[in-house]
């Protein structure tokens, strides 16, 4: 071939595959999309292009990603690890990914999202976490530093419960899916409750497919049949701070009583003796 003609083909194939060559099985539509999806996967594949933007790794059977495995891929704004076999996310997996704009995580096996899980990813616009059957406990911080954050979806799991604050410190948040979850209806879901109250423009559907279980009886409830005063008895529950706070007060209150008591009869006991011996005096002086 003509050495222009030679050129213009290695040229073409450098942009085709980014540079690097399209991981084995793999599909790279474009220079910075990888699509591995569908492979029966166990493990992330080899060979990634640094350059990657779109990582498309559904539907296979990856148990685990390596904290360090985004280090290398700073250019990443798309991850799609949907239905795979995650059961926890590393610390400090997502402290580089500061341009990665959606995750996807749902239909895996994760148990819990401790707080920070997400500290790096600032650009994060939608972050799905639905569909996790285990998946019962979300930290008050596991969102912490998402200020971009748009959608959020945690609906189909196993939350029973989830703080006011996990949800609240997301300044851009305009989606949250919540349905399908577990719910139990006691006093520490009432805040939660209030908060969705006051924020159902958020709830796609309302409170449609959202249901909780009465702490008494187990009896399933649909949350758009209450109210902020199915949870006014909340008001007056003391929490275990409480009683120990009361506890404590009246411990101090006895202490300091006994001890004025005792201030107290030491000094008439003393005014007493003082009188005494005064009158002993005046007597002895009569003499």
């Amino acid at each position: 071939l003509p050495l222009p003609l030679l050129a213009g083909l290695v040229l073409c194939v450098a942009l085709q595959t980014g540079g690097e060559p399209c991981p084995a099985n793999c599909l790279c539509p474009d220079p910075h999309t990888v699509d591995c999806s569908s492979l029966g996967l166990t493990s992330l594949p080899d060979s990634i292009p640094l350059d990657v933007r779109r990582l498309l790794l559904a539907d296979n059977l990856i148990e685990r990603i390596p904290a360090d495995f985004l280090v290398l891929y700073s250019d990443l704004v798309y991850l799609d690890l949907r239905n795979n076999s995650l059961s926890a996310i590393e610390l400090g997996t997502f402290v580089t990914s500061s341009r990665l704009v959606f995750l996807d995580l749902g239909c895996n096996n994760l148990t819990e999202i401790p707080a920070g899980t997400f500290g790096g990813s600032h650009s994060l616009i939608k972050l799905r976490l639905g569909s996790n059957p285990y998946l019962s406990m979300v930290s008050k911080d596991a969102f912490s530093g998402l200020t971009a954050l748009r959608e959020l979806e945690l609906e189909r799991n196993a939350l029973y419960g989830l703080q006011v604050a996990a949800v609240s410190q997301l300044p851009s948040l305009r989606v949250l899916k919540l349905e399908g979850n577990p719910w139990v209806c006691n006093c520490n879901f009432s805040n939660l409750f209030t908060w969705l109250t006051k924020n159902s423009d958020k709830l796609p559907s309302g409170f449609d497919g959202m249901e909780c279980s009465l702490p008494l009886d187990g009896r399933r409830v649909a949350l758009n049949q209450l109210s902020e005063d199915s949870f006014r008895g909340c008001q007056l529950t003391l929490t275990l701070t409480d009683y120990l706070i009361i506890i404590f007060s009246g411990i101090s209150v006895s202490v300091a009583a006994i001890l004025t008591s005792f201030f107290l009869a030491s000094t008439v006991h003393c005014f007493q003796r003082w009188s005494k011996a005064n009158k002993t005096d005046e007597e002895d002086g009569d003499d």
